[in-house]
């Protein structure tokens, strides 16, 4: 008779064994689960923030190619120096730009252009101020800048 009381008392914890097993295996499930869940969101929260983050720093990004402003302006060579040093120091400011919040890159802008525009404005003649002017008002626009 203790013989078989044993036996029941070992299937009965052999019983509370499989299903404590069972139920760790399906809380380690959701676990796994859960942590791949959240990291699949990390990964794409941080994949589109650095998309976005991108594309900003591209926006700001005013390199240009010299040799077809020059021909498109008609610059000569004197101005052509004067008209890179100028937009190397635009250029500088527009990517500080981009590394700052909304407001104070409004900021930053708006004062790149006006000490741009001023500098170009007693290099350039009328004629070439107002091409430069539309060159510089399409790519703010086609950049998006424009707002």
């Amino acid at each position: 008779m203790g013989d078989s009381r044993e036996k029941d008392l070992r299937v009965k914890e052999e019983k509370k064994l499989n299903i404590k097993k069972k139920e760790r295996k399906k809380i380690m499930k959701r676990l796994f689960l859960t942590v791949m869940a959240i990291l699949s969101l990390t990964m794409t929260f941080a994949e589109n923030e650095k998309a976005s983050n991108v594309e900003a720093v591209n926006a700001y990004n005013f390199e240009v190619n010299f040799t077809s402003l020059a021909n498109y302006l008609n610059l000569s060579s004197d101005q052509l120096e004067a008209v890179k040093d100028i937009h190397s120091e635009f250029c500088a400011n527009m990517m500080n730009a981009s590394g700052t919040d909304a407001e104070e890159s409004k900021v930053i802008v708006k004062n790149a252009v006006y000490r741009d525009l001023t500098y170009m404005g007693y290099i350039l003649t009328k004629k070439q101020y107002h091409d430069y002017l539309k060159v510089l008002n399409a790519t703010f626009t086609n950049r998006g800048l424009n707002k």
